[in-house]
C-alpha cells in the first residue's frame, strides 16, 4: 500500500463536515422556531447543494422551515442534502483508500425506483414520529414523545420487509427513552442522534427498503477475519473474506445474527450464532468454504445459506491476505450506505512499529501513523490491545473517524519467543485454548439459565 497517500487531506471533506455539523446543531433545539444560528446553518446546507439536482427542493425546504411550516416532504429534502454531503465525503475518502491500496471497485448498477406496495401507512407513521422529533429537538424530547414510537415500531417489526427500519427505530427510541427528558441532559450526542434520525428518515421513504435482485456466485471462500457487532438486544458476526471466482478474486462479506439479552456479553454470544451457520466453524478452523450458487447482493454481501456451502481445504488468513488482498476487486457501495462512518475496508499492515500508550496503541507505518481502534476490539476472543502492541503484522479494517484508524481482526505477534497468529474470532466456532475454554464454560452456564427461563415463560 502507498500509505503516504492517506496522509494528505482529501479536498472538500472538512468543509462538508462543517456544513453537516451546523445542521446537526440545529436539531438540538428543534426546528419549530429556528433562531438566527439555526437559520444560518440551514442556508449553508442549501448553499452546499446549490449546484446539484437537490437545489430547488432544499431551498424550498429551508424557506418553509424558517417560516415555521415544515412538512415531512421538507424534512426529507433536508436529510437528502445532509446525506448527499456525507455521501460525497465517503466517496472521496474511499477513492483515496482504493488508490492507496491499488484496489479496483465496480460501479453501482443502475436500477429503477423501488416500491413499497401496501406499506405506505406504516412508513407514514414512522415519518410522522421522526418529524415530531425534529420539531421538538433533542432538548425537547420527553417520555410521552418517545412513547409515540411504540405502536409504529411494533407494526414495522411485524412486517419482514420493514424490519430493518423497525429495528433502527426501536434502538433509537430506546436511547432517547434512557436520556429523557432532554432538557436535563448534561451532554447531547449530536452527531450520533442526527445520523440515526437521518438514516431512519431515508429508510422511511417509499421504496427505500425494497429488496434489490440478488445474484448468485460460486467459488472458494477464504475468510480473513470476523467483525463482531454487539447491541443489548442483538449480535451480528460479519465475516470479511476473499472469494476466488472464475472472474478473479473479489472481496465479500457474510453475516450471521441472532437476538440476545443485555446480560449476555463476551464469548457467550458465539453460542447464539453457531447454530445458524457453518461459516463460523470454518473461521475458527481456518478452513476455506466451497460455494455453489450462493446468493449475493450487488454490494458484495453474501446471503448466507449452508445449503450452498461445504467445508474446503485449510486456508490460513495471513497467507490469503498476502497473496489475494492486493489483487482482489472490491464491491460497489449501496447508495444508502454511503457514509464515512461505514468505511471498513480490509487491509494487511506489515513493517510497522507498534507503540502502546495510555489511550491505546499506535502503529507507525512508512508514511503514515495510524491509531488502533481499541474500542471496537471485543472481549469475545483472545485478541487484546497488548497483543496488538507486540505485533509485527495485522489484518484489519481501515476506518475513518476524522482520521484513518485500524480495527485489528488478527495479528502476528511474538508469544513466548514464537511468532503466532492471534485472531479476534478464534472462539467463534468453539474455543480450543485454555483461556477460551474457561470463558466458554462460564458463558455456557449463563446461556443455559437464560434458555431455561425463556422456556418457562413460553410455557405459561
Amino acid at each position: 500500500m502507498r500509505f503516504d497517500l492517506l496522509t494528505a487531506p482529501v479536498d472538500g471533506v472538512p468543509e462538508a463536515y462543517d456544513v453537516v455539523a451546523g445542521f446537526d446543531g440545529a436539531l438540538v433545539a428543534g426546528l419549530l422556531r429556528p433562531g438566527a444560528e439555526q437559520i444560518a446553518a440551514l442556508h449553508a446546507l442549501a448553499a452546499a447543494v446549490s449546484g446539484t439536482p437537490l437545489a430547488g427542493r432544499v431551498a424550498e425546504a429551508v424557506d418553509k422551515t424558517v417560516a415555521g411550516s415544515i412538512s415531512d416532504e421538507h424534512l426529507a429534502a433536508l436529510v437528502a442534502a445532509r446525506s448527499a454531503l456525507l455521501g460525497a465525503a465517503h466517496d472521496a475518502l474511499l477513492a483515496r483508500l482504493d488508490e492507496a491500496a491499488g484496489r479496483t471497485r465496480d460501479p453501482w448498477p443502475a436500477s429503477g425506483p423501488g416500491t413499497a406496495a401496501g406499506m405506505d401507512n406504516l412508513l407514514a407513521a414512522a415519518r410522522s414520529w421522526l418529524s415530531d422529533l425534529a420539531i421538538a429537538g433533542w432538548r425537547g424530547i420527553d417520555h410521552d414523545l418517545v412513547a409515540h414510537a411504540d405502536q409504529a415500531v411494533q407494526a414495522l417489526l411485524a412486517e419482514p420487509r420493514l424490519r430493518r427500519l423497525g429495528a433502527l427505530l426501536d434502538g433509537f427510541a430506546g436511547e432517547l427513552r434512557a436520556c429523557a427528558p432532554g432538557a436535563t441532559m448534561p451532554r447531547v450526542p449530536v452527531r450520533r442522534w442526527a445520523d440515526l434520525w437521518a438514516r431512519a428518515v431515508l429508510l422511511a421513504q417509499p421504496g427505500a427498503l425494497s429488496a434489490g435482485e440478488a445474484g448468485t456466485v460460486s467459488g472458494r471462500l477464504l475468510p480473513l477475519g470476523v467483525d463482531l457487532h454487539e447491541h443489548p438486544t442483538a449480535v451480528q458476526a460479519q465475516v470479511h473474506a476473499v472469494l476466488e471466482t472464475a472472474d478473479g478474486p473479489r472481496l465479500v462479506r457474510a453475516s450471521v445474527a441472532a437476538p440476545k439479552v443485555d446480560t449476555l456479553v463476551g464469548s457467550g454470544v458465539w453460542q447464539l450464532l453457531r447454530g445458524h451457520s457453518s461459516l463460523l466453524a470454518a473461521v475458527t478452523e481456518q478452513r476455506a468454504m466451497d460455494l455453489v450458487d450462493m446468493p449475493v447482493t450487488a454490494g458484495g454481501d453474501l446471503i448466507w445459506s449452508d445449503e450452498h456451502a461445504k467445508p474446503g481445504t485449510p486456508a490460513e488468513p495471513f497467507a490469503t491476505a498476502r497473496v489475494q488482498l492486493a489483487v482482489a476487486a472490491a464491491a460497489p457501495v449501496p447508495p444508502l450506505e454511503r457514509h464515512p462512518v461505514r468505511l471498513a475496508e480490509p487491509v494487511l499492515l506489515e513493517g510497522y512499529t507498534a507503540t502502546a500508550h495510555d489511550d491505546g496503541v499506535t502503529l507507525a507505518l512508512p508514511g503514515l501513523t495510524v491509531e488502533v481502534d481499541v474500542e471496537r476490539m471485543h472481549s469475545a476472543g483472545p485478541l487484546t490491545p497488548a497483543l496488538v502492541a507486540a505485533s509485527t503484522a495485522c489484518i484489519g479494517l481501515l476506518r475513518w473517524d476524522g482520521c484513518w484508524t485500524v480495527q485489528p481482526l488478527a495479528v502476528e505477534a511474538q508469544v513466548k519467543r514464537k511468532t503466532l497468529a492471534v485472531h479476534a474470532g478464534a472462539w467463534a466456532g468453539g474455543a480450543g485454548d485454555a483461556a477460551g475454554a474457561k470463558a466458554e464454560a462460564a458463558a455456557a452456564d449463563a446461556v443455559k439459565v437464560l434458555r431455561e427461563r425463556a422456556g418457562r415463560l413460553l410455557r405459561r
